[in-house]
């Protein structure tokens, strides 16, 4: 199972979805369905946008969990 910390690094520097969807230049719907989990597969593109505009390691907002 796959899991994603965005929400969480998100919160953590106080950063609205808005915000980070400008920042990545990855769709704010995108981001939404990844943080909910309606949205379970991406790119590693997607990913290191996101995390770039964390400013953390894709490793910080991506794992993966033995169900």
């Amino acid at each position: 199972m796959v899991n994603y910390r965005i929400k969480e690094r998100r919160q953590q520097i106080n950063m609205s979805q808005e915000e980070l969807a400008e920042q990545s230049g990855v769709s704010r719907t995108i981001i939404s369905g990844l943080e909910s989990g309606s949205i379970t597969v991406t790119t590693t593109g997607t990913l290191v946008k996101i995390a770039g505009a964390l400013k953390c390691d894709v490793s910080d907002i991506f794992f993966t969990r033995e169900v």
